[in-house]
């Protein structure tokens, strides 16, 4: 447990709150470096003496190293003493293969050692980079400030960010940025709240509570994703291909995240702009994995180019660090929207289908409700793809196919007949590789047996061999 008794903790404050135990100290380095003067700065060697210490800690715990940044010394700036000691920090942890945790409180670069100072952004991303490069999970938690030379270095460059609600964080620090644009800013705009509700921290941590966020990133302790409630699941009135499509379009059925919820142990949140895609470091019993789920109850319900790019983030930190990919999906397709448009939507989507075809590890994909065309293709390029009992997937919805074809969407429950869209149907055609129950235990153990079987390239095994199937030469 991180906090024990019988350790020298490292603390972490923010302006609003006293300091709270953090990182139990197993060994503290280079706490005898210390900043030169390199630009002959009026008073700061002067000052130097007078601190006595240096704005970054750095050390390891039993479990993890850290990076610790004291806003009460120097403003916590970064300066060629503390660049050097965070450098030194992410090698050895990436030697001992530790992963790292980084806590901030910053006002940046360090005026008073000019460029010496701004090179230390160079020199600390490098090595946050090689210890990425090494497969090791990184950390952030912004305290208040967090801004400048740290947060655009090392300190952005972890993989998953928290911060307290009310911390101060940007790239200039607001009274920068009003001297800057010559203009105010609206109220709560460089905060913490601001920059989780647009998608950019995974986590909103009180104080007290980052020791826990900590161990669940870490996979020490488990915290469940929380289940929500379903109305009661009716069977339709009508039959055949167009009854398995209101099926999979059910008020009452479970979604992505609903299946992940009932799956997964612990989840640790990857927090994107879009609720309609979801992804979370996460267990799967035992198993660590990276889940990523949809969840077409969430406004806008089809997925946007900002829920493609929470899954291309998650895909890429699942291959880094060698874990499996398991992917829930239930989408009625993409966000066709103007808007989606004009923010890359193709992009975003061509984007993804990369991601998968480049992770090196075993992925698992499971059609759990809706398949709706590229869009939800886009998320279920697996080695393994599972497709549940009254689940559907098609080259386009029926109310599309019949617009087309029909020229009258009325007759989709006509179309939907043609476009071999059940579960069975894929089967068939050699698209899925399984058909799984619906039932949680049956799905558990369906999913929880791809994970032990998947092999990498299967995927594009699967699907040379289905459209082999139909080419005449």
């Amino acid at each position: 447990m991180l906090g024990q008794a019988g350790v020298h903790p490292v603390s972490v404050r923010t302006q609003d709150s006293p300091a709270v135990p953090f990182h139990p100290v197993v060994d503290e380095w280079d706490a005898d470096l210390r900043a030169g003067d390199p630009i002959g700065f009026p008073g700061y060697a002067e000052r130097l003496g007078e601190t006595g210490d240096e704005a970054v800690r750095t050390g390891r715990t039993e479990r993890y190293a850290f990076i610790d940044s004291r806003f009460e010394v120097q403003g916590g700036t970064l300066g060629a003493a503390a660049g050097e000691r965070v450098v030194r920090a992410y090698d050895r942890a990436r030697e001992l293969k530790l992963p790292m945790v980084v806590t901030t409180r910053t006002g940046g670069a360090r005026v008073q050692e000019g460029m010496v100072a701004l090179a230390q952004l160079v020199r600390t991303s490098a090595a946050a980079q090689r210890h990425a490069a090494a497969g090791l999970l990184s950390l952030g938690i912004y305290g208040s400030p967090t801004t400048g030379g740290v947060f655009v270095s090392f300190g952005s460059l972890v993989d998953l960010r928290a911060a307290h609600p009310t911390a101060t964080i940007g790239f200039a620090g607001p009274r920068v940025a009003e001297g800057a644009l010559g203009a105010s800013l609206p109220p709560g705009s460089h905060t913490g709240r601001a920059l989780y509700d647009h998608g950019w921290l995974d986590a909103l941590l009180e104080p007290g509570q980052e020791a826990e966020w900590v161990e669940v990133a870490l996979g020490l302790r488990n915290r469940p994703l929380l289940a929500r409630s379903l109305p009661a699941l009716a069977d339709p009135e009508a039959v055949g291909a167009w009854g398995e499509v209101l099926r999979a379009r059910a008020a009452g059925r479970p979604s992505g995240v609903d299946r992940a919820a009932d799956l997964c142990s612990s989840w640790c949140e990857l927090r994107g702009a879009d609720p309609t895609v979801r992804a979370a470091v996460a267990s799967i019993g035992e198993r660590r994995c990276v889940v990523i789920a949809t969840d077409r109850h969430a406004e806008p319900g089809r997925p946007t180019p900002a829920a493609y790019r929470l899954a291309q983030r998650a895909v890429a930190l699942a291959g880094r660090l060698g874990l499996p990919v398991v992917s829930l999906v239930d989408t009625p397709g993409a966000d066709p929207s103007p808007a989606a448009e004009h923010d890359g939507i193709g992009v975003a989507m061509a984007g993804t289908f990369a991601a998968f075809a480049a992770c090196p590890t075993p992925v698992v994909a499971a059609c759990v409700g809706e398949g709706g065309s590229g869009g939800a293709l886009a998320l279920c390029s697996g080695d393994k793809l599972l497709i549940c009992e009254h689940a559907i997937f098609s080259v386009i919805g029926p109310e599309g196919a019949a617009a087309i074809l029909e020229r009258d969407p009325a007759k989709a429950p006509e179309v939907a007949e043609r476009l071999h869209l059940t579960a069975r149907d894929l089967m068939g055609l050699g698209i899925a590789d399984q058909v799984i129950p619906e039932d949680r235990e049956g799905f558990e153990a369906a999913v929880v047996e791809a994970l032990a079987t998947a092999e990498v390239g299967a995927r594009e095994r699967r699907l040379d061999a289905a459209t082999a199937r139909w080419l005449v030469e």
